[in-house]
């Protein structure tokens, strides 16, 4: 499997997803919502697209976006259900 920036950003959503419980958990362990490491990951794809602000292309820019986006508001969702 080639990994190119696009797998790696995919990757990192895909445990933030686990971290938010929306996804089961590939090893089969855990299962509960540890929304600091959501975070961490969160603001860990930020500071890369921060990073690599006008060196991505058009496709690598929007799927960081989109993913950032996505992640952000299952966060804010996951963290009400939390409060509560």
């Amino acid at each position: 499997m080639k990994i190119d920036f696009e797998t790696f950003v995919l990757s990192l959503a895909g445990t933030a997803m686990v971290h938010l419980g929306r996804v089961p958990d590939p090893t089969g362990q855990g299962g509960q919502t540890n929304l600091e490491m959501a975070r961490q990951t969160v603001d860990i794809l930020t500071m890369l697209r921060d990073k690599t602000h006008g060196n991505l292309n058009g496709s690598e820019a929007a799927l960081l976006d989109r993913v950032l986006h996505d992640l952000r508001l299952a966060f804010v969702e996951e963290s009400r259900k939390s409060a509560s």
